[in-house]
């Protein structure tokens, strides 16, 4: 039995198959009481469970990571005192039981399962719920396990000032007695428990009626503006979403309320069953890019899918993780292109998302999609780019190799067979292969079993496929030949596309002659791919005369490959990918590719080089800031960018109309050493986020001072002030600025000793932490030390940290190679 870094127990999957074979919830009767929390940090539960037991006399354990109160079991006191590192036991069990856990936790400000937080702006006071993966024990007493579901109903007290939302509408709500309401809520369905939420406070609340749902948005009062200018969109994609997946999964969402509560200092989103909490810095204070809102829409599909697999059909352990996530973020991108405005979506993934994965998935922390996770705490770790993206990569390389028909038939006979029980990846391949008439047993194993990326190199007619370790898997994918037009100048054309599907390490192929033969077109499979030497070339030179957004997105993948790979120096990346821009007018894809050349820019490039490719990222951001649907992205990275006179001319007339653009002008000007107080008051006094703080401090951070430096690192690891997400992303983007290495010289070994200190704090925070604050301006004996520390780290820690350090060794290689 392994401890989490707090001292609490993590449950092992052989102890969750034990008790899964020994209990049958049949119910939660759970009774919170949030008043505590309006003032203080203590919230209070009762739970009743009602249980059945397949061996009476037997004995098990209920999870609770709290200050248990009183506890009886059939009627008989339990002694608080022997429970142990969250566990309390249970003895003597009987056929059928009822068990009452009274409880209190205090611990309701590090994100931990809960977080109340104090708005700066006006003091009003939020609470949300959490409980991915084993949090929800850390509230209530609970068998907190995925395959022990149940329906649960909750009561809540709460401040008569809030609103409480919870997996449905409430039943009921009483009249304030003695400054509280009671909110009671209807049964939910039988829903494992790490996807059952409350959330409460003063809320700002806008409903609904689409297509014969209620929908409801809530935010905090203090960014109810940005809610009422983006409620129109989000009940539009809600809409849209419910309505797309209902009738492609032949099954309706089968709740009429579906709520959407953005709630402060949240990294992300989770998919709690008909109340999806949000980060709300999702709630632009800004006007958003096409990008930012092409996100926030795949976000919002990606927890709607999680309706029907996670919360509908729930994997039997955490091994399955991956197939929860990976499936929901393939059916967001599949929503959003055949459901929404963002037709692009599956060229911006490759051009973000799945680049990332390829990374991962070549370095130290690479992993088979589907592994053994032993315990809670080894599932956490799991929550990376091999789970995510590669995950949705090879379920889009699954639809090409059986047919999106037939992949659809087989997932409609999923949820008819498995709804509101727990399955196993077998389940779901069963299906999708007798609906296609395939085997897919050896499919399967090779793809999701195996660790690592395949190489695809083309080579005198022959498709030559290599693996890191034995066979090759099988590839179903697209060669475009592309050619230049009569004359032998101007853009290229598509002449022949050739569907192959590779068997073995050699298939043949017959292409058409053309200039450049691009492996991957369409970007169907998940490999690394070579073209020959021609073709290599007229990817780096010749991206930008491509005719196609997905084919200009994979010549700048490949590069972006190669570069990895110290096959490319940064600056002939640098050719490819500006080149690419110089003809790209897809807002979804423009704005992933210019924060590809940034980071070439900045972080592979040898020092020396640096300041001159980011004057050329800069050129090439202001001429496209000229097309009205790309200025704002353009403007963003100009600013990001910006050194010269014309620069700083061209931002400053829009950084007066955007904040958020003023916050980038001041940031970069801070970097360059001309950091202006008083500029930066001027600009909290007229913004409107009530989290304006949190980039003033960014604009601090990017000083190149010490005491600059120092007091945005106490804001972080001490006081820990920064939300996680977005905020923190742009605080360790401005701390980690290029050029400043004597300034930053001690804190790469600080990030190392801060790391060890990590026993607290929600899984979304730490992640946040671990990832933003990464060393971005480090030598090869930080990156040694780093690999080191990664023994003596929790899971989900150490998987960051390598993963990250791998491409500090890469960036460190490539950067010294070109100088």
């Amino acid at each position: 039995m392994n401890d989490t870094p707090d001292g609490t127990a993590s449950l092992t999957q052989a102890e969750a198959e034990e008790r899964g074979a020994l209990l049958s919830v049949r119910r939660y009767d759970i009774a919170v009481d949030l008043t505590g929390l309006l003032e203080g940090d203590t919230v209070e539960s009762v739970a009743t469970i009602a249980f059945a037991c397949e061996r009476p006399g037997a004995a098990t354990f209920v999870d609770c990571v709290a200050e248990i109160r009183h506890a009886t079991l059939n009627g008989r006191p339990l002694d608080p005192a022997t429970a142990e590192r969250g566990r309390l036991p249970l003895p003597d069990l009987r056929a059928e039981n009822v068990l009452v856990v009274a409880a209190a936790q205090s611990d309701t400000a590090s994100s931990a399962g809960i977080l109340r937080t104090l708005d700066p702006s006006d003091k009003l006071v939020y609470v949300w719920m959490s409980f991915e993966a084993d949090d929800a024990r850390r509230v209530w007493a609970c068998f907190d396990q995925p395959d022990l579901k149940a329906p649960h109903a909750l009561t809540v007290t709460a401040p008569e000032s809030w609103t409480v939302t919870s997996n449905s509408g409430p039943d009921t709500v009483t009249e304030s007695v003695d400054g509280a309401r009671i909110w009671t809520f209807p049964d939910t369905p039988s829903l494992s428990t790490y996807v059952v939420v409350i959330n409460a406070g003063p809320f700002h609340e806008i409903r609904r009626e689409v297509d014969g749902y209620d929908l409801g948005l809530f935010s905090r009062q203090s960014t109810a503006r940005f809610l009422e200018q983006a409620a129109e969109e989000l009940f539009d994609l809600t809409g849209r979403g419910l309505r797309f997946f209902g009738e492609r999964f032949d099954l309706p969402f089968p709740q009429r309320r579906y709520d959407q509560v953005f709630v402060p200092n949240m990294g992300g989103a989770m998919e709690n069953w008909g109340c999806v909490t949000w980060s709300d810095s999702m709630l632009f204070r800004s006007p958003p890019t096409y990008a930012m809102r092409q996100v926030r829409a795949e976000v919002l599909l990606h927890e709607m899918a999680h309706m029907w697999v996670g919360d509908l059909v729930t994997m039997q352990w955490w091994d399955d993780l991956w197939l929860n996530e990976a499936f929901a973020s393939w059916a967001a991108a599949w929503a959003a292109q055949h459901a929404t405005e963002f037709t692009s979506t599956w060229a911006s993934f490759l051009a973000g998302d799945k680049l990332r994965a390829y990374l991962q998935d070549m370095g130290p922390s690479s992993h088979p999609i589907r592994g053994p996770v032993p315990d809670v705490a080894a599932a956490l770790a799991n929550f990376d780019h091999i789970t995510y993206e590669k995950g949705q990569s090879v379920l889009k390389q699954l639809v090409a190799h059986l047919g999106e028909d037939a992949f659809v038939e087989g997932l409609r006979a999923y949820f008819r067979t498995h709804a509101w029980g727990n399955t196993r990846l077998a389940d779901l391949m069963d299906a999708v292969g007798e609906a296609a008439a395939r085997d897919l047993t050896a499919w399967t194993a090779d793809w999701f079993d195996r660790a690592g990326t395949d190489t695809l190199t083309l080579r005198d007619g022959t498709l030559e496929a290599t693996a890191p370790e034995g066979e090759p898997r099988s590839h179903t994918l697209q060669i475009g030949s592309y050619a230049t037009a009569t004359g032998g100048t101007g853009p290229l054309r598509l002449v022949g596309s050739t569907a192959v599907t590779t068997s073995g390490r050699s298939t043949p192929v017959r292409l058409p002659p053309a200039e450049l033969q691009l492996i991957n077109d369409e970007d169907l499979t998940f490999a690394a791919a070579r073209p020959d030497p021609a073709s290599t070339r007229a990817i780096v030179a010749r991206a930008g005369d491509l005719p196609g957004p997905m084919a200009r997105t994979v010549a700048v993948s490949t590069a972006y490959d190669l570069m990895l790979k110290g096959e490319l120096p940064a600056v002939g990346f640098l050719d490819c990918v500006l080149g690419a821009l110089g003809t790209e007018r897809t807002p979804g894809i423009v704005e992933p590719l210019l924060g590809l050349a940034r980071a070439a820019a900045e972080q592979w490039c040898p020092p020396g080089q640096v300041r001159a490719q980011r004057d050329r990222v800069a050129d090439v951001a202001l001429a496209i800031a000229a097309s009205p649907d790309l200025r704002t992205a353009a403007l963003q990275t100009l600013a990001g960018n910006a050194r010269t006179d014309a620069h700083f001319a061209a931002l400053q007339a829009p950084a007066q109309e955007s904040t958020d653009l003023g916050w980038r002008v001041l940031e970069r000007r801070a970097e360059l050493g001309g950091y202006d107080d008083s500029a930066v008051r001027a600009l909290l006094a007229r913004d409107p986020d009530p989290d304006a703080g949190q980039r003033a401090l960014a604009v601090r951070a990017a000083c190149p001072q010490a005491d600059a430096k120092q007091e945005a690192w106490h804001a972080v690891f001490e006081e820990r002030a920064l939300h996680a997400g977005a905020a923190m992303a742009m605080l360790g983007r401005a701390f980690w600025r290029p050029g400043q290495a004597e300034v930053l010289g001690p804190y790469p070994d600080r990030y190392l000793e801060e790391l060890t200190r990590f026993g607290e704090g929600g899984m979304l925070e730490v992640m946040s932490v671990v990832a933003t604050m990464y060393p971005r301006q480090a030598d090869s004996g930080f990156a040694d030390r780093a690999e080191r520390a990664a023994d003596r780290l929790p899971p989900y820690v150490s998987t960051i940290l390598l993963r990250e350090t791998d491409l500090l060794r890469r960036q460190l290689r490539t950067a010294g190679a070109s100088s």
